[in-house]
């Protein structure tokens, strides 16, 4: 008798998703209310496969909520840049806690990339951007290696370079969910009230828009929510996002 057929062995590895897959996905789902989407996502093709991607900021809660009613063990990545504002660390616990979340997944920056590349913890105030990729890119990148998709919490009323957000993104081979790209703020404020979640402490000192704090500052009336972030600088995004121009590929 002739030996058995050798059986290959092969990786698990969901192929990568392009800006067509991407552009397929927008279209499926174009008009579809975002909780809707997700409710489909999450309990269909891409669960087990993605996780909400939260900096627990002045909106997070909506798109938390919107998660946590569908599944409340997607898990939930939140990057502590180990500059983040105190009250950014107690809303993510209330929230946390008040959401039902059963899955919050912190990431830190690398011990080892800090004592090499900010040893004494302020490359924020001369390199903004290789403070961010230090601090948030890099911890982010790790913490999604084991999904094929994340969901994002950006809207597009947030500043002009957000404006051509798509609802769908090919990042890094990653499918990037932006549910929330074409709500306005009175559509945010609509959900708080309705869903009577709680609102970031900070935002009723004039924050906006909340990142870390030695980057952050308040926002003058009139200007873009994201005005107070980075302010002096040429920077708009901390490189996790891009610009949405309509024609650039996101990337980390």
């Amino acid at each position: 008798m002739g030996e058995p057929a050798r059986v290959v062995d092969t990786l698990n590895i969901p192929p990568a998703i392009t800006k067509v897959d991407a552009s397929d996905m927008a279209a499926r789902f174009a008009g579809v209310p975002a909780p809707a989407m997700l409710a489909e996502l999450l309990t269909g093709e891409l669960m087990g496969k993605v996780a909400a991607v939260s900096s627990f900021g002045a909106e997070s809660a909506v798109l938390l909520h919107m998660v946590a009613q569908i599944d409340r063990d997607v898990p939930v990545i939140f990057t502590n840049t180990q500059k983040m504002f105190g009250q950014t660390l107690a809303y993510r616990d209330e929230l946390a806690e008040r959401l039902g979340l059963t899955d919050l997944r912190v990431y830190r920056p690398d011990p080892r990339l800090l004592r090499l590349q900010d040893e004494k913890g302020l490359r924020w105030s001369y390199d903004p951007d290789g403070c961010c990729d230090l601090r948030k890119v890099e911890p982010l990148r790790r913490a999604l290696a084991p999904f094929g998709a994340w969901i994002s919490g950006r809207k597009g009323f947030q500043a002009g370079t957000r404006l051509a957000m798509p609802r769908f993104e090919a990042d890094e081979g990653r499918l990037k969910i932006n549910p929330l790209a074409d709500w306005s703020k009175a559509d945010l404020d609509a959900y708080f009230a309705l869903h009577d979640l709680p609102r970031h402490p900070l935002e009723a000192e004039g924050f906006p828009s909340i990142g870390c704090a030695p980057c952050t500052s308040k926002v003058r009336p009139g200007e873009d929510p994201r005005a107070g972030r980075w302010r002096g600088w040429d920077k708009v995004e901390c490189g996790i996002h891009v610009p949405a121009t309509g024609g650039d590929e996101p990337a980390f």
